[in-house]
C-alpha cells in the first residue's frame, strides 16, 4: 500500500488547511487511518485517527475541536480538515493506515506510513 499526502503549506495563525491522503489500493477501506506529524527535534506524535468505517474518531487533547478527520473508501482517502491552526501546529504531518479496524493513537499499529507533507503556521 502506498499513501500520498497533500495538502500542506504556509498559512496564518488562524487558518484553515485541508491534508489528504491517498492510498493506492483498496486495501485501506477495511482498515483505521490515522495522522501523525513530526515538528523538529521532536518526536512524531499522534493527531488524529479513525476507524475503517468512520465511525469513531480519536484526537488528540491539542486538536480536539479544531481538526476534524474523516475519509471517503469509495476514494480510498482520509483527510484532515485543520481550523484555528497554531503556529504550534507547524510540523510535518504524516497519514498511515493502521493493521485494524479500529481508530488507534499507537504509532506502533500502523503498518503503512506517506512521505509526509509540510504544514508552517506563521504567527
Amino acid at each position: 500500500v502506498q499513501l500520498q499526502a497533500s495538502g500542506g503549506g504556509l498559512v496564518q495563525t488562524g487558518g484553515s488547511l485541508r491534508l489528504s491522503c491517498a492510498a493506492s489500493k483498496r486495501t485501506s477501506s477495511n482498515n483505521g487511518m490515522g495522522w501523525f506529524r513530526q515538528a523538529p527535534g521532536r518526536e512524531r506524535e499522534f493527531v488524529a485517527a479513525i476507524s475503517w468505517n468512520g465511525g469513531d474518531t480519536d484526537y488528540t487533547e491539542s486538536v480536539k475541536g479544531r481538526f476534524t478527520i474523516s475519509r471517503d473508501n469509495a476514494k480510498g482517502t482520509a483527510y484532515l480538515q485543520m481550523n484555528s491552526l497554531k503556529p504550534e501546529d507547524t510540523a510535518v504531518y504524516y497519514c498511515a493506515v493502521s493493521r485494524y479496524a479500529s481508530a488507534t493513537s499507537q504509532r506502533s499499529r500502523y503498518q503503512y506510513w506517506g512521505q509526509g507533507t509540510q504544514v508552517t503556521v506563521s504567527s
